[in-house]
């Protein structure tokens, strides 16, 4: 866990962004629910900062991102919700995607995992929220823009993708898998008990767009993939707090969500966004995802 009193000064020196011009009118208009003193969105060398931690590593934690006053009203208006959720358990390989009937059962691509999680949707999420605020904050979505190095983010153009609260009671789990997003933007609201931990192999797929098994690049995939299910190659492990802004670039990193244990269940917000505008979930993937497409 990075320490919040020496996270700046922790974050290697990085260039002064170019990609972007920074807009220093984002601290006239700051979010009430961020802690602006211990982490300056608006500063471009903050963000160039932050950036160069997310291009070295591939992920970042921001400790203490959210104040202590705005999760424990997201948590009290979120909490009583968990019977409202949409819980969907499934079986998967780490890519996503169908099973390949040409490749032995054995195969990393024919390989099951098991994924279970709960979730309520983002017009289940209180107008009022600080939830709500943040994510359409003029100054986050500069910050975000910054760090990820892109030039706009914009929201889904669906009405259940934006801003979703996921729940993990006891057993729970997300099995190993990469992402078909870029980027994740993600807050932890409550911790479990025990497990919930979040583990992950940096740079596995080399080359996430090649199709083709056989290709050189897949194979290597396919060999680390192996590796790791069966527990041959070390694994790391992103340790943060409720409270904490996370990043992480999941398309090439394979990585998981242990099984929870006890009572209390795991919650965790994500910040859903896309680097152009206009993007839905399909009807498909909407009912896979919230059981409904509206």
């Amino acid at each position: 866990m990075v320490d919040a009193t020496t996270f700046s000064d922790r974050l290697p020196p990085g260039p002064r962004a170019t990609r972007l011009e920074y807009d220093r009118r984002v601290s006239d208009h700051p979010s009430p629910h961020l802690d602006h003193e211990r982490h300056p969105i608006g500063d471009p060398g903050f963000v160039a900062r932050c950036r160069t931690e997310l291009d070295r590593a591939g992920s970042l934690v921001v400790p203490g991102f959210f104040t202590a006053e705005a999760i424990a009203r997201v948590v009290a208006e979120s909490a009583h919700r968990e019977a409202d959720a949409y819980y969907a358990s499934s079986t998967h390989n780490v890519y996503l995607t169908d099973p390949d009937p040409s490749l032995p059962d054995d195969h990393p691509r024919n390989r099951q995992v098991v994924s279970t999680k709960g979730l309520i949707a983002d017009d289940q999420i209180p107008a009022d929220s600080p939830l709500r605020e943040v994510y359409a904050n003029p100054g986050f979505r500069r910050f975000l823009c910054g760090v990820l190095g892109i030039d706009e983010i914009h929201p889904y153009a669906d009405a259940l993708s934006s801003i979703n609260v996921h729940f993990a009671g006891a057993g729970r789990e997300l099995g190993w898998h990469f992402d078909n997003s870029s980027f994740a933007v993600t807050m932890l609201l409550r911790a479990p008990e025990s497990g919930g931990r979040f583990d992950y192999v940096p740079a596995v797929r080399a080359d996430p767009t090649a199709g083709d098994a056989e290709t050189t690049a897949n194979r290597r995939t396919d060999e680390r993939v192996t590796a790791i299910l069966d527990g041959a190659e070390a694994v790391q492990s992103l340790h943060f707090d409720p409270g904490d802004l996370v990043l992480f670039r999941g398309r090439n990193a394979l990585h998981r969500v242990t099984p929870t244990g006890g009572p209390v269940s795991r919650m965790l917000v994500v910040f859903a966004y896309n680097d152009e505008p206009g993007v839905g979930l399909s009807e498909s993937a909407l009912r896979t995802f919230y059981g409904r497409t509206g």
